[in-house]
């Protein structure tokens, strides 16, 4: 059916998401135009979009405008205050009542009938439907409307949609809706509206989310961000649900690679399903998640592939960033694409670098009052606002920090005005958190409990500038900003390269000036991804009865989403490693294996049942040895298993290996032929494999050491500590801790000599070369090949280096 028309009339009411594209924006708005685009160009690509029809804003404009209501509506919002949010919503509910009650042009109706008599026909007498608004300045590249007009779901019968169509109409007239169009500055009667009308896929009884194809946070192109959800996707929009997020490495997935960087699973205790009541706005309902199915993961790594592989499809088509809405359906079990949109925040992005820090040693003392999802990078400080409901708006003040169970995008009006948010509910792309990056103010989302635990009043300051986990703090705490313009940075003598333990600041922090990763540590991976002695996994898994009880729950709940205990380990360490890897690649990231101390080790899951207890931890069970021990080799395994997936698997060959530690030369040789028989061998797939020199013998015979390895990365703090034999956790002798005496630059100038005369790699990851201005230049007077730095200290140490800071 062409563009619907009754007898009597030329009227362009209906057309077909077949018969649209891009080009025809201006009729049928954004969502319904790119709906029409993917039907018409990405169906033979293999992107399922379910049929459908869209109304026209010529259709819409008739409708207000032939009865009289467009003179209405102009008088109402004439004169108007948007901040004054009593007023605001006084005009929008007259509006929107009036535009309700309004019945349609006798043509419009019959064009409707006939589409949907016919979408009828192809979907089945049972099928149900989505009735979306799409508003004719929505999704455009410089504009996010996401969710300000209505979405009916589950839709049944030719009156329920005729009924939804209106109200579909009535929302563009929403406060928030009016409110964006006032800051925007878009003239009220210069926006129309498009109502789509599309097949339901049965996610009701699937799973369903949203995804970009860039990370949201850190703006990282080079990988696609899925959440996911049980039930109907509007639970992950509005933020009522917290979903599993997936990272896909889009390099891998176009080599036809395992490209699944990470997993997260959500708390998701709730899901959006359909009801019995046929009434438009009462078709869907929340129901709880049984705790043991809420604890997997709704998509499977296959699943979590194909939606990717569909967001590649779609952003090389349109040629940016794109926000995906997507269903799996229950029924058939495919997944579908549901909606496409620009991605509106991290492509509107500068070039410029704005760091956000907070006083390191007042969060020390503070009390973390609560925690939940960052969304952005920023920092906030102000009062708390605690607010029960959207009614409440007229009691926020300007600078405070809003705190509510969730905010939709109702709250815009006051959300601009805030100086942070926090919800209880929520993850990174329901729309509290969309909304808090297009205003760029930090928001902390899915707390938990934030409505009962702060308190008006309160002065609290919002760090989003700490990872991912964003954090509360109590009281008014010191923070800083810095601007950098990245592609200003003067050259430097040396390469710089950073020291990166995190996975989940790793895309954030790529986008630093850099050459590489110097040290990423594993045990910083295991501890925070992970969190559970290896040996208590490897013992579940062979024999579960010996371990007690209560220590099998807990280790049972935490490794629920992956497919047994060793499964959980591999994988998770997989993930941290080659989440690091992609974000710096191609440049080099030196991965070394993990170098707990037996006491840190205790502090993990189980831990106190399988470590010793050492007087001098520091000196004692680690690096080299433990690896080369009985007791730990299987441990040792799990580790290089996850390293050759991600280097031989995933195609992330600019990881290489460190092994810490080494205190003889028989246990550089013992560990290299170790790695060799787990399939790591030196020279193959370009692994290179280097040593931590921090020991004295390894300078004092570093060519010896240099003949099992490919060179050296100095660690400065052990090797100081052991060459004037000091402990460096007392402070007792803290004060004689020095990187510069002259018995510690002597070991070091060994060690660089040695590498320099067979040609190897050296390096330090030390923090001595930002501390110490002089020591970095001592480095490079002795031909130190890089210098890796902790990220906050790298664009400074960068210009010192350069000679463009004192």
């Amino acid at each position: 059916m062409s563009a619907g028309t009754s007898a009597g009339t030329t009227h362009d009411n209906v057309r077909w998401f077949s018969e649209l594209g891009l080009g025809d924006l201006e009729q049928v708005g954004g969502k319904n135009a790119s709906l029409g685009e993917m039907v018409s160009h990405l169906t033979d690509l293999g992107v399922r979009v379910p049929n459908g029809f869209a109304t026209t804003a010529d259709a819409f404009h008739r409708f207000i405008g032939d009865t009289g209501l467009a003179e209405r509506i102009s008088g109402i919002l004439a004169g108007l205050d948007i901040d004054d949010t009593r007023a605001l919503a006084a005009a929008g509910k007259e509006i929107r009542e009036t535009v309700v009650a309004q019945p349609f042009p006798a043509d419009l109706e019959a064009d409707v009938r006939a589409a949907y008599e016919q979408l009828t026909g192809e979907a089945g007498a049972e099928a149900s439907f989505a009735v979306r608004s799409s508003a004719t300045a929505e999704d455009l590249p410089d504009a996010s409307f996401a969710g300000q007009q209505e979405t009916f779901l589950n839709v049944r019968g030719i009156d329920a949609v005729l009924t939804a169509i209106r109200e579909v109409y009535a929302s563009l007239y929403n406060d928030r809706a009016i409110a964006y169009r006032v800051h925007h500055d878009f003239a009220h009667d210069a926006v129309g509206i498009s109502a789509g009308v599309q097949k339901m896929v049965r996610s009701d009884i699937g799973s369903s989310g949203v995804m970009f194809t860039m990370d949201t946070e850190s703006g990282f192109t080079d990988a696609v961000f899925v959440t996911s959800a049980y039930g109907l996707g509007e639970g992950v929009v509005q933020g009522a649900v917290n979903p599993d997020e997936f990272y896909v490495y889009k390099p891998a997935l176009r080599a036809g690679r395992p490209a699944v960087l990470k997993r997260g699973v959500g708390a998701k205790a709730s899901k959006m399903i359909y009801t019995d009541d046929a009434t438009v706005g009462r078709t869907t309902e929340f129901v709880d998640v049984e705790p043991a199915v809420s604890r997997t993961l709704s998509l499977t790594d296959a699943e979590v592939t194909e939606l990717a592989a569909h967001a590649l499809v779609i952003e090389e088509h349109y040629g940016r960033p794109m926000d995906i809405e997507w269903g799996k359906d229950g029924v058939d079990g495919q997944l579908y694409i549901l909606q496409a949109r620009p991605e509106t925040v991290q492509s509107r992005a500068s070039g410029a670098l704005e760091r956000f820090a907070i006083d390191q040693a007042a969060t020390k003392k503070a009390e973390v009052l609560v925690e939940g999802r960052a969304i952005g990078q920023k920092i906030g400080a102000g009062p708390v606002r605690v607010l029960a409901s959207i009614e409440d708006m007229h009691s926020f003040n300007a600078g405070e920090v809003l705190v509510a169970d969730m905010t939709d995008p109702d709250w815009e009006p006051i959300m601009k005005r805030a100086s942070a948010i926090v919800t209880n509910r929520g993850g990174r792309t329901c729309h509290a958190a969309i909304i808090a990056r297009e205003l760029g103010i930090p928001a902390v989302v899915g707390t938990g409990d934030a409505t009962r635990t702060l308190t008006d009043g309160t002065a609290v300051t919002v760090s989003c500038a700490e990872g991912d986990t964003g954090l509360v703090y109590a009281g008014a705490i010191d923070f800083s900003v810095e601007r950098t313009e990245l592609d200003t940075m003067p050259e430097v003598p040396v390469k710089i390269m950073m020291n990166v333990g995190t996975p989940e600041q790793a895309f954030a922090f790529s986008r630093l000036p850099h050459a590489g990763v110097g040290l990423a540590r594993l045990e910083f991976i295991i501890n925070r991804q992970i969190g559970i002695h290896p040996k208590a996994l490897l013992d579940l898994e062979a024999d579960a009865e010996s371990l007690p009880l209560d220590l099998r729950t807990e280790i049972n709940e935490m490794i629920a989403a992956y497919d047994g205990p060793r499964d959980f380990f591999v994988k998770r360490v997989a993930e941290g490693v080659a989440t690091i890897g992609a974000a710096f690649a191609p440049e080099k990231v030196i991965v070394r294996m993990s170098d707990f101390k037996s006491n840190e080790y205790a502090n993990l899951v189980g831990g106190e049942l399988y470590e010793p207890h050492e007087e001098n931890p520091m000196i004692g069970y680690r690096g080299a040895s433990r690896y080369l021990s009985k007791d730990f080799a299987e441990c040792f395994a799990m580790e290089c298993e996850a390293i050759k997936h991600v280097r031989d698997e995933m195609g992330l060959t600019n990881v290489r290996i460190m092994i810490p530690f080494v205190r003889t030369v028989a246990e550089a040789k013992g560990v290299v032929a170790l790695l060799a028989e787990h399939g790591l061998r030196r020279g193959e797939n370009g692994l290179e494999v280097v040593m931590m020199c921090e020991v004295p013998s390894n300078a004092v015979i570093a060519a010896k050491f240099l003949e099992h390895f490919d060179g050296f990365s100095i660690g400065s703090n052990d090797m100081t500590q052991l060459t004037l034999g000091l402990d460096r956790d007392s402070g007792l002798v803290a004060e004689s801790f020095d990187e510069r005496d002259p018995a510690v630059k002597h070991m070091l100038s060994l060690a660089i000599q040695a590498c320099k005369d067979a040609g190897k790699y050296v390096g330090i990851c030390g923090q001595g070369p930002s501390d110490h201005a002089d020591l970095a230049e001592w480095l490079l007077e002795q031909g130190i090949e890089s210098m890796s730095l902790n990220p906050d200290t790298v664009v400074d140490t960068w210009l010192r280096l350069a000679g463009q800071k004192a």
